[in-house]
């Protein structure tokens, strides 16, 4: 899902500021260094009002040495052009938040990933506290704009110099019917020859298999990226086009830029915000990158130092990216194109293509972080994320360890993104969005991580299912109780392993990949995880799954990363006329007040755990009274 993108800047232009300003940063000497940032240019430079800090936006020009073990393995670096030197050049866009007495810096940066080219607005906490923060392009297809932050890298081409040609794919589920659809993530992959034998349209009805009926081509026309499908398209069902193209980016770059932009800020002393300690966090799309970042090995430079002292991967479940391939779209949702083995960080026998290797354990990965991997129960139900691989073996039959430098945390009964407050449907009929909001506890995780680096503090233990406790299981087992309005989950499958291009053989390429899911309580609330209060003291029931609305088709399907909330009737003759078996409000709590008394013991817990911060507390009660308030004693219009 996209990152927010920010909303009226509350930044003011520094008198001293001068656009488009370049700034050569390394000596003669520290240009011959085998990877570096080159050069800084600067185009704007903006006062923050009233926290001491300026941001500071431009571009970083980079170069690799494509021959060095640590960059070979970017698919087609050795394909790409040479500059001068005979390295590798490409720029990336960049937004750098920092104190503008740098006395006042705490010593450490959080990278701030950006989603599909978002510029996310920093929490205030993090300026508070004297970090840096910075964020930088790394996604080629990220379309042009004045809040996007771009990478543009070269185009890989045959030895002999003539370009090299393939075919790209895209898939789409519509939600209405329509004429004509824009496929956003082939924006970048203009068709050489949409009349060709490469040229296909295939529709299924189940977005998480591949097998369809290709239409016939004289039904539909490719106009840029732009479809058109005589009849329409229809709602629900998931097409996948592909063409003929020319001119694969080198998109693999994109690690490398996070890598040497982290080490820039480390160890040039010229940058504008050098520090000792580097973060960096990173949220669904980014949460995926940066999982692949350490499987490929690029938590160390090309002078092997440590890249990033922690990470932060946020509901990425078991995906990786697929960015370092030929022909990558990472601006696609990915929906059921996002998990391949290696799943855990310890290497694990796979049964299926008999390799053993781990994200953290293979012949690249290096250097290994602190890590949290934070996930909701969207990453472990839906979108072939499985995030319950990380924490088993790959068939999904035992529980496995976790590295000492490793933590997980699953938000019990939250869904990939909360839903803002009061909740809506998508359509008429269908369950209200899930409200249940982790923010809080992120930030209280970001300082935690702080913490474990600088003063090697641990962190909370890690919090999730596990089979061997119950918690953990398969989809039929789920004891979901029949809740009105909210189809029962037990018949819902995985999908399939997607390739792994770091082996020939795909390492089990289109195998079902097996699914374990949280088992729940009476409430059908999920087990074994951080329960926040809207679970612990309830007001309803909360999924991280929700199935499409008959409106937009394919009902039996999951609405991608999209969770259920379906409150509590409140009164015992309420749910008794519904058939609802989940006790009401009116027999869970004599009144607010007492309600109230449980969220702050469910608050008081979580903050002994560290979960929570002491300055939450009257914030969640606030919360919690709003939401009793809305569900229990609405407002007459």
């Amino acid at each position: 899902m996209a990152s927010p993108q920010e909303n009226n800047s509350p930044f003011r232009p520094a008198s001293h500021a001068s656009l488009a300003l370049s700034l050569c940063l390394l000596s003669a000497s520290v240009l011959t260094a085998p990877a570096a940032v080159v050069k800084m240019e600067i185009s704007e430079r903006l006062d923050l009002d009233k926290t001491g800090y300026e941001q500071i936006n431009g571009r970083l020009h980079f170069q690799i040495d494509p021959t060095h073990k640590g960059n070979t393995v970017i698919a087609d670096v050795d394909l790409a052009p040479l500059d001068a030197d005979r390295k590798v050049s490409f720029t990336a866009d960049f937004r750098l938040l920092k104190p503008k007495d740098f006395s006042k810096s705490n010593g450490a940066a959080w990278i701030e990933i950006p989603n599909r080219g978002g510029k996310a607005k920093p929490p205030s906490a993090l300026i508070a506290q004297g970090f840096t923060l910075l964020s930088v392009g790394w996604e080629f297809d990220v379309p042009a704009g004045p809040d996007k932050l771009r990478l543009e890298v070269p185009a890989a081409r045959n030895k002999d110099g003539s370009p090299i040609r393939g075919v790209v794919k895209a898939t789409f589920t519509p939600d209405k019917l329509l004429e004509e659809h824009t496929i956003n993530e082939l924006g970048a992959y203009p068709a050489v020859d949409i009349e060709g034998a490469d040229s296909k349209l295939i529709v299924r009805t189940r977005a998480e298999f591949p097998s369809g009926i290709e239409l016939p081509r004289e039904r539909w026309s490719l106009k840029g990226n732009r479809i058109r499908l005589e009849g329409g398209l229809t709602p629900g069902c998931t097409y996948e086009i592909s063409y003929l193209a020319e001119g694969p980016p080198v998109a693999g770059l994109g690690y490398a830029a996070i890598r040497d932009a982290a080490a820039w800020l480390k160890h040039n002393g010229d940058s504008p915000a050098p520090v000792k300690n580097a973060y960096a966090f990173g949220s669904s799309q980014c949460g995926r990158f940066l999982r692949d970042f350490l499987y490929l090995g690029f938590n160390a430079d090309e002078q092997e130092r440590l890249t990033l002292d922690g990470i932060i991967a946020h509901v990425a479940g078991a995906g990786r990216l697929v960015l370092n391939q030929r022909w990558s779209t990472p601006l696609s949702e990915a929906g059921y194109y996002t998990a391949s083995y290696p799943f855990a960080d310890t290497a694990q026998m796979d049964p299926r293509s008999g390799h053993t290797e781990g994200v953290l354990e293979n012949s690249r990965a290096q250097n290994a972080p602190k890590i949290f991997y934070t996930n909701t129960a969207s990453e472990y139900w839906g979108a072939g994320r499985v995030a319950a691989l990380t924490h088993t073996d790959p068939a999904g039959t035992r529980d496995i360890s976790l590295p000492e430098n490793v933590r997980s945390y699953f938000f019990a009964a939250t869904s990939h993104g909360a839903a803002p407050f009061p909740p809506t449907s998508q359509a008429k009929g269908s369950p209200l969005a899930n409200p249940v909001n982790t923010g809080a506890s992120m930030e209280a995780l970001r300082e935690a991580m702080h913490r474990w680096v600088t003063q090697s503090i641990a962190p909370p233990p890690s919090v999730f299912p596990k089979l061997s406790e119950g918690t953990l299981t398969g989809p039929a087992e789920v004891r979901f109780p029949k809740i009105p309005g909210l189809a029962s989950p037990n018949a819902v499958q995985a999908g399939i392993r997607v390739r792994n291009p770091q082996w020939a053989d795909g390492a089990g390429e289109g195998a079902e990949l097996p699914l374990l899911v949280p088992q729940v309580d009476a409430d059908g609330n999920d087990l074994g995880g951080i329960r926040m209060p809207d679970i612990a003291v309830p007001l309803g029931t909360a999924t991280g799954w929700v199935f499409r609305p008959p409106a937009f088709g394919a009902a039996h399907n999951f609405y991608l990363l999209r969770g259920a909330w379906v409150p509590f009737a409140k009164t015992r003759d309420q749910r008794e006329a519904n058939n609802d078996p989940r006790p009401s409000i009116q027999e869970r709590y004599s009144c607010k007040t007492e309600y109230l008394a449980k969220v702050k013991e469910a608050l008081q817990k979580l903050m002994d755990e560290k979960f929570l911060l002491s300055r939450d507390l009257e914030p969640q009660l606030k919360q919690a009274g709003e939401r009793w308030d809305w569900v229990v004693e609405p407002t007459t219009p």
